[in-house]
């Protein structure tokens, strides 16, 4: 989706009408993602009053639509004002609109200035989604390879990733999220938005990869609603094949 930087009511309008549409669809989908700061966008500097406080519109929406349509969301991350501070916050939930997790970016972007307007989280983000362990990175946290590789270990078999990720680095996007799908043997769901926001443009190219590190359906630069379907059991089949695990030595590294 596109983001109007600064407008929470506009963006929580609009991420209705695109929920409806893709629940809408001839198959109904199981789980829903979308991209990072959907309400507010970057407007750091006004980000104190403008960020949803505890978290509270954002969770009463996305409970509210996840009971009615009995759908699964990983809620893509919004600015979360608790108390004097702001994270970037991922919230997801299940079909019964019940918070399954909830994951604070670990990793803030200077080049964003994030650092000087947000608190980063201090947790993992590990939960269970229907019983699938899973996990949750935000954007820049893609670049940490140990970071997924932690989530892996701890048997993730999807990661969750939702960005704003801008030109000109959509090589980079694109070869990493691959990079963390083929090295920790799993699928990787990212959700980038689209858009311009003052002279920064955002590129989409939303993306679900599976554990080969094939790309099963890649958006373009505008808005879309993207669907693929995942075989949870090529993780195992990839895993036993490649046992990349079992021939980890990490006391050498």
């Amino acid at each position: 989706m596109d983001i109007a930087i600064g407008e929470p009511d506009t963006n929580y309008t609009r991420l209705e009408q695109l929920l409806n549409e893709a629940v809408s669809a001839d198959v109904k989908p199981d789980v829903i993602v979308f991209p990072e700061m959907w309400n507010t966008g970057y407007a750091l500097t006004e980000i104190h009053d403008l960020a949803d406080k505890d978290g509270a519109r954002t969770k009463a929406f996305l409970t509210d639509f996840a009971q009615r349509h009995h759908v699964n969301i990983i809620g893509g991350s919004i600015a979360d004002k608790r108390g004097d501070q702001v994270l970037n916050t991922v919230y997801a939930f299940d079909r019964q609109g019940r918070e399954i997790a909830e994951y604070s970016k670990i990793h803030l972007f200077r080049l964003m200035d994030e650092e000087k307007f947000l608190q980063s989280g201090d947790q993992l983000g590990r939960f269970e989604l229907e019983g699938v362990p899973a996990g949750a990175m935000i954007c820049y946290d893609i670049r940490f390879p140990e970071l997924a590789r932690k989530l892996a270990l701890d048997g993730a078999r999807i990661l969750f990733v939702p960005a704003e990720w801008p030109h000109p680095r959509l090589h980079h996007w694109r070869t990493l999220l691959m990079a963390r799908a083929i090295e920790n043997q799993m699928y990787v769901v990212s959700c980038n938005r689209v858009g311009t926001s003052g002279t920064t443009n955002f590129f989409g190219h939303s993306m679900v990869i599976d554990p080969w590190g094939e790309v099963l359906v890649e958006g373009d630069e505008g808005e879309a609603i993207l669907r693929a379907t995942i075989d949870l059991s090529e993780v195992v089949r990839v895993r036993g094949k490649i046992p990349v695990f079992e021939d980890r030595r990490p006391h050498l590294y």
